[in-house]
């Protein structure tokens, strides 16, 4: 199978604008999700779909001194983006990441690669039954799923989030869910507001020099020792648009 790992970007967010640029450890959100994202198993290329917008530009270039393939499509139209990804692609599959989940964990998306592969479904995800800490989101799915997409889906979510057409259809796409044993849905460690970057940015000062490859179990043990860190933003909502 060839897999494209696909990071909707941009950096007109609402609550945090630029988030994406924002630096951690010394290198931008984005560069960190990238990095990531290329040690996923099964990974053949990193692209970032960012919009055309002129406010944009910078998210491109930092995408592209990043080392990903970079593609610009409509602001609101994501699934439109994703789809321009593919074209100049040989991928059969498509993961879904957004570039405001820095913690990103490789074995934990490795493990919805793993299920998607496995055959017999056109969509696996972490998110269907949400076991893991919100940030460690991770969707797989074929590249005929995703044409179909692009090409029936008409009401505006199911253009901006890309995926949704395909998961509320379960009888039409063969979906599979990848849980964890411990639900630790709770934890909040993607980053929408100044409290999420506040909580990401202590993690990665406290990992990144010693551990540059932390994993999720890193991230889990350090917030054992520092429980009051979670509490940063605790109180935050879910914002129910997309990157």
């Amino acid at each position: 199978m060839n897999l494209s790992a696909i990071i909707q970007a941009r950096a007109g967010s609402t609550r945090l604008p630029r988030k994406v640029l924002m630096d951690l450890a010394g290198k931008p959100m984005l560069t960190r999700v990238i990095e990531r994202a290329r040690r996923v198993p099964g990974v053949a290329e990193v692209v970032v779909a960012t919009t055309t917008l002129p406010g944009d530009d910078v998210v491109a270039a930092c995408a592209h001194d990043s080392g990903a393939r970079v593609v610009r499509g409509p602001s609101d139209d994501v699934l439109a983006r994703y789809h321009l990804a593919i074209q100049d692609s040989a991928c059969d599959a498509v993961l879904r990441i957004t570039a405001d989940c820095p913690l990103l964990d490789p074995v934990v998306t490795g493990r919805v690669v793993a299920a998607f592969t496995a055959g017999g479904c056109d969509y696996a995800s972490n998110t269907l039954e949400r076991t893991f800490p919100r940030g460690l989101d991770s969707e797989v799915l074929s590249r005929a799923a995703l044409d179909t997409a692009h090409r029936e889906a008409t009401e505006a979510p199911d253009r901006e989030h890309v995926t949704c057409f395909v998961w509320r259809q379960p009888t039409r796409f063969r979906l599979r869910s990848v849980a964890d044993p411990v639900d630790r849905s709770g934890l909040r460690w993607t980053v929408d507001t100044p409290e999420d970057f506040a909580l990401v940015d202590r993690i990665y000062a406290a990992l990144q020099p010693a551990t540059p490859d932390f994993a999720y179990a890193d991230v889990l043990a350090l917030l054992d020792r520092h429980a009051d860190w979670s509490a940063l933003n605790a109180h935050v909502e879910q914002k129910k648009t997309g990157i």
